[in-house]
């Protein structure tokens, strides 16, 4: 998806507290090993909720279909492949899901693509997550999730939690997310947050409590343009964020379209912005690092969790 839009300056209170967020991508960042030093202080940090975890599709590379043994699609090729009956699609296409996304939109309808991730993510039983366990065991007070299975709220579901889901091209509203709180039972709609209780935010949808999903390139063109804009945040997490750190597990920033909804995602951080899993960075991953003021450690989320994964 290739997306040229000029952004709309956010209001002064959306700014990082006396830095600018494009002057901070200028700071000279390295590259780390994993130290007890470093992983100390994102365990802190992880706990004390200055850092904040964000989940790219690499949290669920240990997760298989509890009847057939299968990995669950998550990033961009396995989720082609699923929604094309296991079959690769036209090369162009295969650049990524999105673009695949509305390929399919296009010739069988959007409500073609919002049964397909339901079936994956609402209709399929899959085994739990190494590192959804641990991230339970922590249980951070505000964590984003751009992976769409439900497996974050399971991990919440015995405790009252925020959930905010990402929405796009709906009519009658300005906002591209919608808000439930849990109670303990059920999600019921909500117009605001509670800022103390925990907040989920699954800017990319879910199938639970409705399946909603961003997925094609129109639905990411309306989400980001939007997110840009300031309307795809809850004001609440806007000032929560301020001078906030995160902590990308399961990313690559391969991709353009989850890199735009990241660099805007982490809006108002601190400096730096945070770090990143990424045993062997390209080059491209390290300059777009550089710019957005993530630093990269050289090594694998699953090795900092403790947990062993099956190649």
């Amino acid at each position: 998806m290739r997306l040229c839009l000029a952004r709309k300056d956010p209001p002064l209170r959306d700014l990082a507290s006396g830095v600018e967020f494009a002057v901070r991508g200028r700071t000279q960042l390295r590259a780390h090993k994993m130290t007890p030093e470093l992983r100390a202080k994102l365990l802190a940090g992880l706990k004390d909720g200055s850092i904040v975890p964000y989940l790219g599709p690499g949290a669920l590379v240990d997760v298989k279909n509890a009847a057939t043994g299968a990995p669950i699609p998550a990033d961009s090729d396995s989720l082609i492949y699923a929604m094309n009956d296991g079959k690769p699609m036209a090369p162009k296409l295969m650049y990524e899901f999105p673009r695949a996304a509305m390929n399919v939109e296009l010739k069988r309808g959007r409500s073609t693509v919002t049964k397909f991730l339901t079936r994956v993510y609402g209709e399929t039983q899959w085994t739990r997550g190494a590192l959804h366990d641990w991230l339970k065991a922590i249980a951070p007070h505000y964590v984003i999730d751009i992976n769409r299975d439900t497996q974050l709220q399971d991990s919440y579901a015995d405790v009252p939690h925020n959930l905010i889901v990402g929405i796009a091209r709906i009519g009658g509203t300005d906002f591209r997310y919608k808000i439930y709180f849990w109670n303990g039972q059920q999600y019921v709609r909500s117009e605001v947050i509670n800022p103390a209780i925990p907040i989920l935010f699954k800017p990319m949808g879910t199938p639970k409590p409705e399946a909603v999903y961003i997925a094609s390139d129109a639905d990411y063109v309306d989400f980001i343009t939007e997110l840009m804009g300031g309307f795809s945040i809850p004001p609440e997490v806007k000032e929560l964020r301020k001078g906030k750190q995160y902590l990308l597990m399961g990313m690559r920033l391969n991709r353009d379209t989850e890199r735009m909804v990241m660099a805007d995602m982490i809006y108002a951080a601190a400096q730096p912005a945070g770090w990143v899993f990424i045993a062997s960075p390209s080059d491209k991953e390290r300059r777009f690092c550089k710019k957005v003021g993530l630093e990269i450690i050289e090594s694998d989320v699953f090795e900092f969790i403790g947990a062993a994964v099956a190649a």
